[in-house]
């Protein structure tokens, strides 16, 4: 898969811009504050409907305009695919070979892009929000149906914890309470067992790049950690009962409190080399080894569900990464994925990515060859 032409307007410092592309790398030069991030951003957007960057989608269209466009042709295996988004005050609109779709997680995963900025370290030494989110968005990208039942299940703790706080301070809504109790409880269980078989595969790709990177000297472990101590060995029944007893349990708690206390929202994943906690014990080199192996692993694993490989965004991360880690980077990436990479500068770029580049300048939203 890889992107032929992408096309902005109104998009935050970008009036108006249109870029034609080929398979192969691309290198966006140029200061900070120019509109490199953005450019890559607008490419994440398309494809997730959402940025990485922030959850406000107003800060997206340029400043006192109505509205942003995106839009982008697409080749894929089975051929040409047109992606266009329009997000204004009122909100979104997404369209696929210009039909407008009802639901956005009909349109997403339609363009499969892999993100590795900075803030990706954060998936090792962050906050469990971080690695939530992580889940999410990359399992989103693969599965439309694990996309469709978060979203139930988010609008149903949305409801349940309103009347939570409303019971707190009143103490009624108890039956409707236990209604959504139910239905939260399905919900939570098939986003469970997606987000098991998910971390299996994602673990046996990690596991290895983590293995070559290190020169086998490391093994690395994903653990999911579920404060309603959910296990991946569970059957449907099992999960079920399990969160059908937990919440029965933490009743009295959740009522003064007024939130849902279990379930995904408030889970973790946990990540190993040798068994020792890298977020806790992980040298920063580890740290930058496991996260860079996640995101290696993100690739492999999107062409096995899809058949193709996404499309690659290195937001100013080379810099960020030693020689080592760098080759690696080059070597998993060389002559099959669509690359799109920012940096401040040549300097420091290995030659044979400039070789096979192609370079661009940012400067000021405007984009020179």
């Amino acid at each position: 898969m890889y992107v032929k032409c992408l096309a902005l307007k109104h998009y935050r410092n970008y009036h108006a811009l249109e870029l034609q592309f080929q398979p192969g790398i691309y290198l966006f030069i140029g200061d900070n504050a120019q509109g490199k991030t953005n450019l890559l951003e607008s490419l994440y957007v398309l494809s997730l409907t959402k940025s990485h960057r922030t959850s406000k989608d107003k800060e997206l269209i340029q400043w006192q305009q109505p509205y942003t466009t995106l839009a982008a042709d697409i080749e894929k295996k089975y051929g040409s695919v047109s992606l266009e988004l329009l997000i204004s005050h009122k909100g979104k609109k997404a369209k696929l070979n210009h039909l407008e779709q009802k639901r956005l997680s009909d349109y997403i995963g339609t363009l499969n892009v892999v993100m590795f900025a900075p803030e990706d370290l954060e998936l090792v030494k962050g906050s469990p929000q971080v690695r939530r989110r992580f889940i999410d968005m990359e399992l989103g990208q693969v599965s439309p149906t694990y996309l469709h039942d978060l979203g139930r299940y988010q609008k149903l703790l949305m409801q349940r914890n309103a009347l939570l706080k409303e019971w707190s301070e009143r103490n009624k809504h108890r039956p409707m309470v236990d209604v959504f109790t139910h239905q939260l409880i399905g919900k939570a269980v098939k986003l469970y067992q997606k987000r098991f078989q998910f971390l299996r595969k994602l673990e046996q790709w990690a596991r290895e790049i983590h293995g070559h990177i290190s020169n086998g000297k490391e093994k690395l472990a994903i653990c999911y950690h579920s404060l309603a101590e959910i296990d991946q060995a569970m059957s449907e029944q099992e999960m079920t009962a399990v969160l059908t007893r937990q919440f029965a349990e933490i009743r009295d708690r959740e009522e003064r409190r007024g939130s849902t206390l279990i379930g995904p929202h408030r889970d973790d994943l946990i990540f190993t080399v040798n068994g020792r906690n890298v977020h806790t014990y992980g040298s920063q080199g580890q740290q930058r080894t496991t996260a860079l192996s996640l995101k290696l692993a993100e690739i492999e694993l999107i062409k096995e569900e899809i058949g193709e490989y996404p499309v690659l965004l290195l937001d100013d991360v080379l810099s960020e990464l030693d020689d080592h880690r760098r080759t690696d980077l080059l070597e998993a990436i060389q002559d099959k994925v669509q690359t799109f990479v920012t940096n401040t500068s040549t300097e420091g770029i290995d030659r044979r990515l400039l070789n096979q580049a192609t370079v661009y300048h940012v400067r000021e939203g405007q984009i020179s060859g």
